[in-house]
């Protein structure tokens, strides 16, 4: 079975995925990658059992015939979040005022290019009015690095990402999620696509992540749907 998965939940499927393997005697290939990729993927023609993307993604997919109506399961809720460097000085993220000043006076502050982080942060910046000031600090990790590598590097003063991706990466410290005001929560949903060949093993997949997930959705940086 193939399976299409966001990096958002990439830390509770490597834990999940073997255990359906061992229950249902099956092999799974999971192609990773960010929601905006894989969607983008899927619409050229990626086939495929299972895609695990945000639940706005698959509804599209839904939509456009490319996933089975009604097989949407909503597996996850993802905050945005801040790290530094392990052992640097924690700037104060706690309101969208305390969050401007520590951008402005970092070095350098790093997002992805294609995930939904990544996407939404420069609105961010916008709206706290910095859009220009921070321009010249920006930094954009090459395609498959991970924000939190570059931070741990020190190639960056502050990262922005999920915080789901963010615990996994050694070296680096999360200060907190984004200050409520500007914070945007995703949900992470599974659908089985219609070029399934294993439509009803697909959907029973899906079934047991939404089932044996919760226990682990804390620890990984994730909330229940």
């Amino acid at each position: 079975m193939d399976i299409l998965c966001t990096n958002g939940v990439k830390s509770v499927m490597l834990e999940l995925l073997p255990e359906f393997e061992r229950a249902r005697s099956t092999k799974i290939a999971v192609t990773w990658g960010s929601t905006n990729a894989l969607l983008k993927d899927i619409k050229a023609g990626l086939g495929g059992d299972v895609a695990v993307l945000t639940a706005e993604a698959v509804d599209e997919l839904i939509d456009q015939g490319k996933a089975v109506a009604g097989s949407r399961v909503d597996l996850a809720r993802s905050r945005i979040g801040v790290a530094v460097r392990k052992g640097a000085k924690q700037p104060d993220i706690a309101s969208p005022e305390a969050l401007k000043r520590a951008l402005i006076a970092a070095s350098s502050v790093a997002h992805s290019k294609t995930g939904l982080s990544g996407l939404y942060f420069p609105t961010v910046l916008a709206r706290l009015g910095i859009a220009d000031a921070m321009q010249s600090k920006i930094v954009i990790p090459d395609p498959g690095t991970a924000v939190g590598e570059v931070v741990a590097k020190g190639d960056a003063e502050i990262g922005i990402q999920q915080i789901s991706e963010l615990l996994p990466v050694a070296g680096i410290e999360i200060v907190g999620p984004l200050p409520e005001p500007l914070q945007k929560i995703t949900t992470f949903s599974g659908g089985v696509l219609r070029a399934a060949k294993e439509p009803s093993l697909a959907g029973a997949l899906l079934k047991f992540v939404a089932a044996e997930s919760p226990r682990l959705l804390k620890q990984k940086g994730l909330e229940a749907a």
